[in-house]
Formats: C-alpha cells, sequence, structure tokens
C-alpha cells in the first residue's frame, strides 16, 4: 500500500515539474487545461441553473425543504438546541455503544468539511455579487438549514451499516434505498442512491478538493510567493497521510485543527469588530436595507436573495447530505441524538461564522472599492481584514490552509463511502488517486470555473437527498416525539447517571 501512494506522488509530481518549465515559457498546458475545463462547466451549469421566476431551481428546492422539515419538526432547530450543545460535551458518550467516533469528533469531522472557505471565500463572493444584503439571506438560509441537517443525520444513524471489521457505512446512499424500500419504492430509493453516490463523487472532486485548494492558494500566493503547481502538490502530499487512515483518523485531525482554526478566525473577527464597534448598528442597517432593495447588486430583490440562499446552501450544506456520512460513524443506539448534535453545524458555520465574516467587509467596506474588484473571494477577505490588522493576511492564510485541508479530508471520506458504495471498497484506491489528482488540478485551474463547478455538484446533490427525506420525514418526526418525550420525562439519563444506577 505504501509503494501505491508513493507511485501516486510521484505520477502527480512528474506533471508538476513539468508545469514549472511551462509557466516560465508562457503556461501553455495550464492555458488549454482551463479552457477545456472552462467549457465542460459551462454545459453542467446550464443544466443545472435553470431558473424559476428569477430563482435557480436548486435554490428553491433546498430552501424549500428547509422550511419544511422546519414546520414539521416543530422548530427542532431552536427546542432541542441546549440539548444538542450537552449531547456534545460528552454528557450522554458511552464508549460501550456501536460506532467509530465520538459525538464530538463526529461533529469536528463535519463541520470541517462546511467550516473554512465557504465562510472566508464565499461570504466574500455572496456580497461582491449580491451586495451586504446577502447576508441577511444568509443568515436565514443557515437557521432553516438546520432542521435539513436534524433530519437527514438522523436518518443516516437509523438506517447506517455496520461492517464485519466494525467500521460504519451510512448516508443517503443507504437511507434512500433502505428506507424508500420499506415504503415499497425500492426501485425508486435504488435510483436516487446511486444519483446521489454518483453526484457526491463529482461534488468531492469539486467542491472539496478542486475549490478548496483554488481558492486558499489565492491566499496563500499573497503572503508566500509559491507557484500553484508546488503548492498543490504539497496539499496532495498531507491529505493523502490522512485520508490512509479512514475516519478515525479523519476525527481525529479534525477534532484537533478545527476547534482551534475556528477559535483563531472568530478572535480576529471580534477584535476588529470591537475597534469598529460604533460601526456595526451601521452595517447591520447597509445589509438589512439592502436585502430588500431593488436597485442592490446581482439582479434586484431576487439577485441578493438567490446569492445569499446560494452561498448559505455551499457553506453548510444542509441539504445536501454529505453530512449524514460523518455523523453516521458516532457512537450512539439514539439516532435522533446523533441528528440534534448536527442542527450545530449550520449554527456554527452561517449563523456565527459566516457572520462574523459579512461585518468585517461591510464596515471595511472593501467589497464596493473599485482597487479591489478584480480579487478572488479569499483575496478580498484578507484585504478587508489586512485594513484592521496588517499582519492579519499571513495568519489568514494560515487558516485558509488549514480550513481548505480540513474541508479536504473530510469530503474525502463523504467520496470514499460513495465510490464503495458504487463499486466496492477493493477499488478505492482509483478514487483516492483521482480526488488527490483533483486536488492538484484545482491549484492551477481557473477560480470562476472551479466555483461553477463546485457549486453544480454539490448542490446537485439536494436532488435526490431531499426527495427520499421527504418520504421519510414522517418516522423522523415520530422518533422525534418519543425522544423528546422520554427526555422531557427525565427517562434519559447521562452516561454518568448510568454508572450511578449500576454500582446501586
Amino acid at each position: 500500500m505504501k509503494k501505491i501512494w508513493l507511485y501516486t506522488l510521484l505520477f502527480l509530481a512528474l506533471p508538476g515539474v513539468a508545469l514549472a518549465q511551462e509557466e516560465a515559457e508562457g503556461g501553455g498546458f495550464v492555458a488549454s487545461l482551463d479552457a477545456g475545463f472552462s467549457t465542460f462547466v459551462g454545459y453542467i451549469f446550464d443544466v443545472l441553473f435553470f431558473e424559476v421566476a428569477g430563482f435557480p431551481l436548486i435554490v428553491l428546492w433546498l430552501i424549500g425543504g428547509a422550511v419544511f422539515f422546519t414546520l414539521r419538526m416543530g422548530f427542532i432547530n431552536l427546542r432541542a438546541f441546549k440539548h444538542a450543545i450537552d449531547v456534545v460535551r460528552g454528557r450522554y458518550d458511552d464508549p460501550a455503544e456501536e460506532g467509530e467516533v465520538s459525538h464530538f469528533q463526529a461533529l469536528s469531522a463535519a463541520l470541517s468539511a462546511t467550516v473554512g472557505l465557504g465562510n472566508i471565500a464565499g461570504v466574500a463572493i455572496a456580497i461582491t455579487l449580491g451586495g451586504p444584503g446577502a447576508t441577511l439571506w444568509m443568515t436565514l438560509g443557515g437557521f432553516f438549514g438546520m432542521s435539513s441537517k436534524f433530519v437527514e443525520c438522523t436518518l443516516g444513524q437509523k438506517y447506517r451499516t455496520v461492517k464485519p471489521d466494525g467500521t460504519i457505512s451510512g448516508g443517503p446512499m443507504h437511507y434512500l434505498a433502505e428506507g424508500l424500500a420499506e415504503k415499497g419504492q425500492a426501485t425508486l430509493g435504488k435510483v436516487l442512491s446511486i444519483m446521489f453516490c454518483f453526484l457526491a463523487i463529482c461534488g468531492t472532486f469539486g467542491g472539496a478538493s478542486m475549490f478548496q485548494s483554488n481558492q486558499s492558494f489565492g491566499a496563500v500566493s499573497n503572503v508566500i510567493d509559491i507557484p500553484g503547481w508546488l503548492y498543490g502538490l504539497i496539499l496532495v502530499t498531507l491529505v493523502a497521510l490522512v485520508i490512509i487512515g479512514g475516519i478515525q483518523r479523519i476525527g481525529m485531525v479534525a477534532g484537533t485543527i478545527v476547534p482551534v482554526m475556528c477559535l483563531v478566525y472568530v478572535a480576529a473577527s471580534l477584535w476588529i469588530l470591537l475597534v469598529n464597534v460604533t460601526e456595526i448598528p451601521a452595517a447591520f442597517g447597509t445589509i438589512f436595507s439592502q436585502a430588500f432593495s431593488p436597485e442592490a447588486v446581482g439582479g434586484g430583490f431576487v439577485g441578493v436573495m438567490v446569492q445569499g440562499f446560494r452561498r448559505s446552501a455551499f457553506s453548510n450544506e444542509a441539504g445536501i447530505g454529505s453530512a449524514a456520512i460523518a455523523h453516521s460513524a458516532a457512537r450512539t443506539e439514539e439516532p435522533v441524538r446523533e441528528g440534534i448534535v448536527a442542527l450545530l453545524e449550520p449554527f456554527i458555520d452561517t449563523i456565527v461564522v459566516c457572520n462574523m465574516t459579512a461585518l468585517v467587509i461591510v464596515i471595511t467596506g472593501v467589497y464596493a472599492n473599485p482597487e479591489f474588484a478584480e480579487l478572488g473571494g479569499a483575496e478580498l477577505t484578507s484585504v478587508a481584514y489586512g485594513t484592521v490588522i496588517g499582519w492579519f493576511p499571513a495568519l489568514l492564510a494560515i487558516s485558509v490552509f488549514f480550513f481548505a485541508f480540513s474541508t479536504m479530508i473530510s469530503w474525502g471520506y463523504y467520496g470514499e463511502r460513495s465510490w464503495g458504495y458504487l463499486f466496492g471498497d477493493r477499488s478505492l484506491i482509483i478514487y483516492k488517486v483521482l480526488f488527490l489528482m483533483a486536488i492538484f488540478i484545482g491549484s492551477i485551474a481557473n477560480p470562476a470555473s472551479v466555483i461553477d463547478f463546485s457549486d453544480g455538484m454539490l448542490l446537485a446533490m439536494a436532488f435526490p437527498n431531499l426527495f427520499g427525506a421527504y418520504f421519510l420525514a414522517g418516522d423522523v418526526a415520530r422518533d422525534l416525539n418519543g425522544y423528546m418525550k422520554r427526555l422531557n420525562r427525565g427517562q434519559m439519563p447521562t452516561f454518568a447517571e448510568r454508572q450511578q444506577q449500576m454500582q446501586v
């Protein structure tokens, strides 16, 4: 196995050396690759993002599902919030229960796939294209998305498969096939599960590899003079060292990186907001007024709303089904409990981190400065923070690198489970080589093409996922009612309380 990975890195390194020469002579290969990729993405984008009354159908599908689940589950995103924090703190963790990771590690692994460049680059892109008002719609998307996360991650736990070696396989591919089969729709469920896996694999190659390496390179290259091909090779090497260890190693690495990086980024954001505390009310006023302004950037009211919802979905991935793959591996015998843990993701990712980024960008005014009109998402955020903290671009470059890295390793696992479901675990080495190649290509491709490809593949996963979740929502609601009744009656003791009862 070690030889296979060595050959893979050599396979990627040889084109890298050639690219160095190409760049020195004008970058003919890079230009050809980018032109072909841009054409390919254009066809995909036209198919996936046709509009209904000015709204891309996929955006309506995601937001409609999120609102439906919020109402159907009785605003679970509000009434179970405190319990979610208790579970993440480990109060209900039982090492003897079946699974591979703890509640906290499952949350960290899923968060590592969402908290990252969507919060740094995605927010800047939303404001650039839709104006500051996009922030309000992005926040609402995150609020309702908490309920979508609850439903899909509860289902991921409920229909997971435990293999003979103790490893877990779960996610939409399982609850679409098995859950719909229980409803007498076995053929439909199988078709949806295959569709989901195919899109997840493509989404992994786009949003989880190309987009991450592309946007992180933009931030890092502002601080360190490094060619794209070399940066891509460094990422490939580091990601390869982690993904060969499976979800346990991913959970361990993510459990370390995500809290630290979030703390650093949030601390810097809070510092900038405190320094400019008198400007915060005006910033909120700008966000609210432009959220409903027909003269707003990006197509008026509809354009602002679309950009906000679109970036929210891309950032927190609610409704896409990806997080259910990570949460299915958590140690628990209560599927609803893991779903409740999962609803924290959009809150942390979108309502907290994204809003901090948006406020800094609006307060500093860099989004409206013609001098920065050509900058990419991560680069614009770097400039915004750098206007207040001169040395922050260097720290942001480090944060961006680790955010991108953590997203890649988690999504690498998502794609691996989807590939294994379709083609079997014996062929996983093929998937891993392709995944690493996608990371490398992303470091040298055109940002616009990468962003469109990422949005297309990631958001398209919501079609099969939410279609099946609608069928199974009634079952989830019944399970939730039973769980909450037991919790409110005191019939759900913590692990420490169970230990005390056993000793007595």
